[in-house]
């Protein structure tokens, strides 16, 4: 027997890698600099970009041709262009802008990473975002600007839901509410929909900003505290638990489930949004890497499966456990409380 060919490895991938911090750096400097909300008026030299912005002709020149490069500008007869991509997520001042979160990688996202060596070495992080004295603060500076990621999601499953067509009050909880997107879908489809909001004070003052600029404040409850011991009230129809439970880890996530699972009237539902890898934990890509972000940022989270969450909920006493294939790094998990 001939052995079959085997393709000579290369070292291109690992060098690419390396230097794969660079991307969203760049990105970030960009739009701090304001080139994606110029150039949304049309193509520019970068004397004119430079012009507009105040940003140094060297500076512009080393990251415009990157951007270009990375294909989030064009280059055309010595002017700059956006691409549709850029113009539709990246321009500050659209609906549509889902760069939000690039704002933070140098201030937020990356800090925490520098320390991983030592992080894989104890299992433990240096800074904690589940305890209220550090992710406070840093819920505070980043929820709104993450409110892109959910949204979407969030008016698919209202629409699932048929969330217009109720036609008497109904209570939705909006568990670790963060910017308050998915209280805020629940409102925009019926006024006939109350929200209570919960997550931790200093949060819940963007929580109240952001449900204000929605014209939804009126129809929200805040209420404060950590998630085990805060007041989630009873009686309602729907909660919603929108990319906590990987902070929380598997122990507070079982507790958090039981009281949720309390607090919903019966037949009311449970939705759960996360990053879910495969069962065997294989991919996709981006869930697993956001199971280390986990590691370097809390003190038991993780990403779960499937698998994992639906026993949780038959644990607590859910049933019809499902997935709803909304907008989003994952599909949303739904379970319902027995009528």
């Amino acid at each position: 027997m001939t052995e079959p060919a085997t393709t000579t490895p290369t070292p291109e991938r690992i060098f690419n890698t390396a230097w794969g911090y660079t991307a969203p750096l760049i990105l970030e400097a960009a739009i701090r600099n304001g080139v994606f909300d110029t150039l949304d008026s049309g193509p520019m030299t970068i004397e004119e970009i430079s012009k507009a912005t105040g940003a140094s002709l060297r500076g512009l020149r080393a990251i415009l041709n990157a951007l270009v490069g990375l294909e989030f500008l064009v280059k055309k007869d010595g002017s700059y262009s956006l691409t549709l991509e850029s113009k539709t997520f990246l321009v500050t001042t659209k609906p549509s802008f889902a760069g939000g979160i690039l704002r933070h990688t140098s201030s937020q996202l990356i800090p925490n990473w520098l320390h991983l060596n030592e992080v894989v070495r104890t299992g433990k992080p240096t800074a904690s975002v589940n305890q209220q004295s550090y992710g406070s603060e840093f819920f505070h500076e980043f929820v709104e600007d993450i409110l892109p990621m959910s949204y979407a999601a969030a008016k698919a499953l209202t629409a699932h839901l048929q969330i217009a067509q109720l036609s008497t009050p109904t209570s939705v909880l909006d568990i670790a509410s963060g910017s308050g997107v998915w209280g805020i879908a629940f409102a925009q489809e019926s006024s006939n929909i109350r929200v209570t909001a919960v997550d931790w004070e200093h949060v819940l003052d963007i929580t109240r900003k952001v449900t204000a600029k929605f014209g939804v404040s009126d129809r929200f409850t805040y209420n404060a505290g950590d998630l085990l011991a805060s007041d989630f009230g009873s009686g309602h129809q729907f909660a919603t638990l929108g990319h906590i439970l990987h902070s929380e880890g598997e122990d507070r996530s079982k507790k958090l489930l039981s009281r949720v699972y309390d607090s919903l009237a019966p037949g009311g539902q449970i939705i759960i949004a996360e990053m879910v890898p495969d069962s065997d934990r294989t991919g996709p890509a981006f869930p697993l890497l956001f199971a280390v972000n986990m590691l370097v940022n809390t003190d038991e989270g993780d990403t779960f499966t499937f698998e994992e969450m639906t026993a949780w909920l038959t644990e607590a006493g859910f049933v019809n456990s499902r997935t709803f294939d909304s907008p989003g790094p994952s599909p949303l998990l739904l379970a319902a409380k027995p009528s």
